[in-house]
């Protein structure tokens, strides 16, 4: 659609002499220029006019220009009309090829206001749609947006979040104004979670994947930029300690198989108990290593230590990395010999981390009983034949999808069926999309499984529409309420608009101050 705006007019000084697109201030500061304002709306009158000429340009009857219906045509209003227009807008209705008439809209909007006696009533919205439309049948739907889980206060100052899951409502048969949709409502979650909020149980294997990341972009770039380690110890020492203790307690094959991880080092989400031993040298190195030197000095111990067969570790059997296959080697006492110079280092380190993430995701996914769905999509999540980039960008994708699985599980509660059915789309959507952080996932649910989260709050959006006709003559006319404004350029006077948001993000048991906003629809038929 086209949208017509106006750049506020340059100013002319009294002796006709343009003054500069910048002013100083006596202090010698540069001032903004009223130009820098940006487009500007337009008061109704020339609104209007605009549209007059969109609709006479479409009509054929008085145009001879016309070939085929054009874009839709929006324009900005200033709202000082009396019944506040903020938009008008215009686009063709087409039988065919050939325009046959036009749909005109004008959208208006009331400040915030608490008092439910100043709200238009549903009769009166079925009324105005009858003013413009003289139709017996009428359609009514409802539909209602709220927040489950996003925005917080602390101290009376709302911290906005980058994590938030709303759900969408739709329902026929509106009763009244701000209903509570009922429990027979089409609901869509709308989920959008990312990576680094220390309230998810996923935020220890998110600091663990940055530093895979950090890994990935030294051998990208050529420069690491090594991350404050965890460990007090060095990671020569912890690694020398490490080994000592395989060698000292001389464990079996099976006693090192049966290993727990160590409950500080893993949480409890993700923990897993069958950590081999490039698993757990990777747990040791990735909270200490901080240089190249340190990645090196600590391979190199490992491998000597190999070569002279002081140690036997355990590894899986699936295990991909250049350590494991010098492991492997050392059983038949012969390991090929391995220059650490350069970044071989952490180009090894490196996939010893793809290597125990992978299994960390993979793992949990499967325990939570979702292993039925089609081995195809692991596979591709699991594969080692892609190079190292691409390995970490599909290892972020399977954890941006369990940030979001999750938070859906924990704080929500959702059942197996949900969760599983949301397991799928995730892993295909990432299948054939890049990563992505922004992107918002939908997942239709029963209202009654979310009942008792927006029941005991207020929605941050509430609408219905009546509609007749149909078709492209199909004409609608709508009424919305919104805990903030729904437009960018007119300023309102919303003294109680930041109380009010704080009460909708806390669940306040007050009625919250609601913006108003109608949508009415005219057709224009051309004989």
């Amino acid at each position: 659609s086209t949208t017509y705006e106006v750049n506020v007019p340059k100013i002319t000084e009294p002796d006709d002499k343009k003054m500069d697109d910048t002013t100083s201030s006596s202090d010698g500061e540069v001032s903004v220029s009223l130009a820098d304002l940006g487009p500007q709306p337009l008061n109704i009158m020339k609104a209007r006019q605009l549209l007059s000429w969109y609709t006479i340009s479409q009509n054929a009857n008085v145009s001879s220009v016309v070939k085929s219906a054009v874009l839709p045509l929006w324009v900005r209003c200033d709202m000082s009309d009396p019944v506040g227009t903020s938009w008008l807008g215009a686009e063709t209705v087409c039988t065919g090829d050939k325009v046959t008439g036009v749909k005109l809209y004008s959208v208006t909007c009331k400040d915030s206001a608490v008092d439910r006696g100043s709200f238009p009533t549903l009769d009166e919205l079925k009324q105005e749609h009858k003013k413009r439309h003289h139709s017996s049948s009428m359609v009514i739907k409802g539909s209602a947006k709220y927040t489950l889980f996003g925005s917080t206060v602390v101290e009376n100052t709302v911290i906005e979040s980058q994590n938030y899951v709303t759900v969408d409502f739709t329902w026929s048969h509106v009763e009244s104004i701000l209903e509570m949709p009922p429990l027979s409502s089409t609901a869509t979650l709308n989920i959008k979670v990312t990576g680094g909020d220390m309230r998810s149980p996923m935020f220890e294997m998110y600091r663990e994947l940055e530093f895979l990341q950090t890994l990935a972009d030294g051998l990208r770039t050529g420069e690491t930029e090594w991350m404050e380690p965890v460990e007090t110890n060095s990671a020569v020492n912890l690694t020398k300690a490490y080994l000592e203790e395989l060698q000292t307690t001389a464990k079996t094959l099976q006693d090192q198989a049966a290993k727990t991880s160590e409950p500080s080092i893993f949480n409890s989400l993700m923990e897993r108990g069958d950590l081999d031993f490039v698993e757990q040298l990777w747990v040791r190195m990735r909270k200490s290593v901080t240089s190249y030197q340190d990645v090196g000095d600590c391979l190199k111990l490992v491998i000597e230590a190999l070569r002279y067969g002081d140690i036997k570790p355990w590894i899986h059997r699936d295990s991909s990395s250049s350590l494991s296959k010098l492991i492997l080697q050392s059983y038949h006492q012969q390991i090929d010999h391995v220059s650490l110079s350069g970044l071989t280092p952490v180009h090894m380190l490196l996939e010893m981390g793809l290597d125990k993430m992978r299994k960390d995701y993979i793992n949990y996914l499967i325990g939570n009983l979702f292993s039925s769905i089609f081995s195809d999509i692991y596979s591709f999540y699991l594969s080692t034949e892609v190079d190292l980039q691409e390995q970490v960008a599909r290892v972020r994708k399977l954890h941006h999808l369990l940030e979001v699985i999750v938070t859906c599980s924990t704080f929500l509660g959702l059942p197996y069926d949900r969760l599983f059915s949301l397991t799928q789309s995730c892993l295909q959507y990432y299948k054939t999309h890049p990563y992505d952080e922004d992107h918002e996932f939908k997942l239709q649910i029963t209202p009654a499984l979310i009942s008792h989260f927006y029941q005991e709050t207020h929605p941050v959006v509430w609408g219905v529409e009546v509609s007749s006709g149909h078709g492209s003559r199909e004409v609608k006319t709508s009424l919305q309420f919104s805990d903030r404004p729904l437009f960018d350029h007119v300023i309102f006077e919303t003294g109680d608009l930041f109380v009010n948001i704080i009460e909708t993000v806390n669940g306040d048991d007050r009625e919250p101050a609601y913006f108003t906003t109608m949508v009415c629809c005219s057709l224009v038929s051309f004989a």
